[in-house]
């Protein structure tokens, strides 16, 4: 199996059954806190009327990729701890670099359309409604996902049309980088150059949501009140927080020369890119969010709670 490249081998946690287990426990608490924060946000908007507005339209739709991303990685990684085996068929390898891809992409995209939304709804309160219809809402969350399909396509061909000397791949799923570290032929060369420029892309979005949110902060810190100011700081922060963390990672992880052994350095740093910022997103979007407590008091049938900020 070591030699043939219709099966990949994936990172072997470990020989001893006690460390696995806790491998095991580590990725099913992630990936259940995952679930728990995404499906609320799904079920409040998409059972309360009053949610049917432009922002927690692009919320759902972030909730049901966060979904996607971590369910194309983390389930597998756990099949094979509870079975004590480590490959994947090259198949399911195509399959989970294209979804992975894809869903990164969209929620890479859809957060710089978030900020977008928030800057409008803020400094231009007035043409709210006219600049963010439902009908825009649509075709800007359906080109979110076209462009991500595309991107999709283009790195997973760029990856696979590769000749691959070894089927070892130092990572719990399979991840680019660590594909194209035993590429023979030359064409990864072309995939790498495409890697850096998704890179700059995404660098492009951060500087266009650290700016967004600048000019949002700017306009609620010329208003008095001090908890409109504060209100202000606490949107802006955990975004940009999370979403640094995310550019941090995956630089390391795509544009920085990987080790050939497997570390815990590169575990942490694929953690943190992949798993970390989904499970988060819940939390800064929606957690702390009034409309989105009142609605899922609505669901479990706690209307008379009262909610406070």
């Amino acid at each position: 199996m070591d030699n043939d490249t219709s099966v990949f081998l994936l990172l072997e946690f470990s020989d001893t059954w006690e460390i696995k287990i806790i491998y095991l426990t580590f990725f099913l608490l992630l990936y259940l806190m995952t679930i728990t924060g995404n499906v609320l946000i799904i079920s409040a908007v998409a059972l309360d009327s009053q949610l049917h507005t432009p922002m927690y339209f692009f919320l759902m739709n972030l909730a049901l990729q966060d979904l996607g991303s971590v369910s194309v990685i983390i389930p597998k990684a756990v099949l094979n701890l509870v079975m004590n085996r480590r490959y994947i068929s090259y198949s399911g390898c195509v399959a989970q670099v294209f979804l992975f891809v894809f869903f990164l992409g969209c929620d890479i995209a859809l957060l710089t359309v978030m900020a977008y939304d928030r800057f409008v709804a803020i400094c231009n309160p007035l043409q709210y409604e006219m600049i963010m219809s439902r009908k825009i809402c649509t075709k800007m969350v359906g080109s979110v996902w076209i462009v991500s399909f595309i991107n999709a396509v283009l790195n997973t061909i760029g990856t696979f049309t590769n000749h691959f000397c070894s089927n070892t791949i130092n990572q719990f799923y399979c991840e680019i980088p660590q594909l194209l570290k035993f590429a023979c032929s030359d064409i990864y060369v072309i995939e790498i150059g495409y890697i850096i420029f998704i890179m700059i892309l995404v660098f492009g979005c951060f500087v266009f949501i650290t700016v967004t949110y600048a000019q949002i902060f700017f306009v609620v810190s010329r208003i008095p009140s001090v908890q409109g100011r504060k209100k202000a700081f606490f949107t802006c922060f955990p975004h940009l927080t999370v979403f640094s963390i995310f550019l941090v990672a995956s630089s390391f992880a795509y544009l920085i020369p990987r080790p050939d052994k497997p570390s815990h350095f590169d575990f942490t740093v694929t953690i943190m890119y992949s798993i970390i910022p989904p499970m988060l997103n819940p939390l800064i979007y929606s957690m702390r969010n009034k409309d989105i407590k009142i609605a899922l008091s609505k669901i479990f049938g706690l209307e008379n709670r009262k909610w406070k900020m």
